[in-house]
């Protein structure tokens, strides 16, 4: 999995492309959310407009996202949700924890 990383007005956008599964994408996201909050970065966004499949271990790892980020002052939210992982989070009940949006300007603006 390859994962896009670009600033936009001060919120750090990362933009997983494929699978976030176990042993292949759950890592990689872990380490771009650790990257960037070791430079600095707390205002952080995932657009998850090229995720194509995310299964048990990817909803885990987006939730250890949020609470690392979240523990250490800075915000994460959510872009683009595809309708299966929309559908999951719905689930999982798991939307109601994450601020979602459709649109990049309106999730930038918001932090």
């Amino acid at each position: 999995m390859k994962i896009d990383i670009r600033q936009n007005q001060g919120v750090t956008i990362l933009a997983p492309k494929g699978r976030i599964t176990i042993g292949e994408g759950d890592v990689a996201l872990r380490q771009a959310v650790h990257e960037a909050l070791k430079a600095g970065n707390s205002k952080l966004l995932i657009d998850m407009s090229e995720v194509k499949t995310i299964d048990s271990s990817g909803i885990g790892e987006l939730v250890s996202a949020f609470t690392t980020v979240t523990n250490r002052g800075g915000k994460l939210k959510l872009l683009n949700l595809p309708a299966k992982v929309n559908d999951i989070l719905q689930i999982t009940q798991l939307i109601t924890v994450f601020d979602v949006f459709d649109n990049e300007a309106e999730a930038v603006a918001s932090f």
